[in-house]
């Protein structure tokens, strides 16, 4: 069942199915790489495998098919070289050779993982992200682990957990928290867990693994990748604890980790989880307040640290300032995009809009749309006034360049002959995306 919201002045609102979405109970049993298991492996996983844990995995992550499947997963991927150099395109040349090469240093444990190169990215509020990026092969490697083991957790995982999971994405769980929200769940825990990829303890993570999988060939790989050197300019380490974002184990390893989060609070509580975010609503403060105290006593037993200023209890409905989540501020009922991806979207904008000596205006706008059909497809449900304000500031970027095409001083696209000179209609012949309108047509799709 569909259900029509409405802004106070009575404008229809882009709205979400109240009804919870779910998967068929065979979906469910299986959410992996059904080409790396055996008929044998599949019978087991719905079954239960004897004694409970995983035995001879490591000829499955080995095996030339699985490797040529996560080689074709990495090169789709795409991604930067590592320390050894080698880019996408220099092992697409002697794939089939680094390939066997691999195969046969993991068949006979000869294999040893290179350090991970350490970059910055840049945060929204200016800061950096550290991100780790292993080689090539590494990743290969790394990709085949993750087919193998992925069906293995997918079984345990909880249903309220949804980062980087197959067949889950963000969008579901804005979904189910919107659910809970209208269920009268408006007493919220945002929680923050501080620097979480990099405070995993190397010594748990292992012993979670142990309870399912008993290769030790496979444990001591897996390991060995958690003690991967930093290599960060000219400064060499090797981590204590942490798995490196930009790592493809890393996830799958992060998401083993806060399971135990996830049954602990979800045995008296509604936790929604996406990677190391998540929120807990509740009925009542006091309900809230009891679901902290669990979420901080599970935290200290696992070495985890909440974020002493993020981590906090709000009331959705009173609550000036809501509570954040997957992008969004939820507040008095509304959805909202938060502060940080509307300044992230503006400074894309910018940069799709500086002038470039031979790019044409409509050369420009092709680029932009990339941008502001992705931006608009995740944000859609964000409280309505705001997509005009965003067509507003592209359509004044896009005369500011035209003005400089023209060589006309000054002006940013704002006064009113340059409006008269090109106004709105001409960018839609040009075929500017407009969030305001595609925001309009989903609106009316839903009537």
């Amino acid at each position: 069942m569909e259900r029509i919201e409405r802004s106070p002045n009575g404008d229809r609102l882009v709205s979400e199915s109240s009804k919870p979405r779910s998967e068929p109970p065979d979906e469910r049993l299986f959410r992996g790489e059904a080409t790396v298991w055996t008929d044998r492996m599949l019978t087991a996983l719905g079954d239960g495998v004897k004694g409970g844990k995983w035995h001879s995995l490591m000829d499955k992550v080995y095996a030339l098919k699985t490797l040529r499947l996560a080689w074709k997963k990495v090169r789709a991927n795409k991604g930067a070289a590592g320390v050894d150099n080698i880019s996408i395109v220099k092992f697409d040349a002697h794939a089939a050779r680094y390939i066997e090469e691999l195969h046969d240093a993991l068949k006979t444990q000869c294999y040893e993982p290179k350090p991970v190169k350490r970059v910055y990215i840049p945060k929204a509020d200016g800061g950096e992200r550290p991100l780790g990026i292993p080689t090539i092969k590494d990743r290969i490697v790394q990709m085949a682990i993750k087919m193998v083991l992925e069906p293995i957790f997918e079984n345990e995982f909880c249903d309220d957990s949804y980062g980087f999971r197959p067949k889950r994405s963000a969008k579901d769980a804005l979904r189910e928290v919107n659910r809970e929200l209208r269920a009268g769940k408006h007493w919220v825990v945002d929680a923050d867990i501080k620097g979480y990829f990099d405070a995993i303890d190397h010594s748990l993570l292992i012993s979670m693994l142990k309870e399912y999988i008993a290769d030790q060939t496979l444990l001591g790989l897996i390991t060995s990748y958690l003690n991967q050197n930093i290599l960060d300019g000219v400064d060499e380490w090797t981590p204590i604890k942490g798995s490196p974002q930009g790592a493809v184990l890393s996830p799958l390893l992060a998401n083993i980790y806060l399971t135990g989060l996830d049954k602990t609070i979800g045995e008296s509580h509604k936790i929604i989880r996406y990677a190391d975010d998540f929120v807990i609503l509740c009925r009542s403060q006091e309900e809230a307040e009891l679901a902290l105290g669990k979420v901080t006593q599970w935290t200290e037993q696992h070495q985890l640290t909440l974020h002493p200023t993020k981590t906090k209890i709000s009331h959705e409905l009173s609550d000036e300032h809501g509570f954040d989540f997957l992008g969004y501020t939820f507040r008095e009922g509304f959805r909202y995009a938060r502060a940080k991806a509307i300044d992230g979207l503006r400074s894309k904008i910018r940069i799709g809009t500086r002038r470039q000596p031979g790019k044409s205006i409509k050369a420009v706008i092709a680029g932009l749309n990339r941008v502001l059909r992705g931006w608009f497809e995740y944000f859609k449900h964000a409280w309505y006034t705001l997509f005009r304000f965003i067509d507003g500031f592209v359509r004044r970027r896009l005369r500011s360049i035209l003005r400089k095409y023209l060589k006309k001083s000054g002006g940013t696209g704002r006064n009113v002959l340059d409006h008269i000179a090109w106004p709105n209609i001409f960018f839609a012949k040009l075929g500017l995306f407009t969030m305001h309108e595609a925001f309009v047509r989903a609106s009316e799709s839903r009537c």
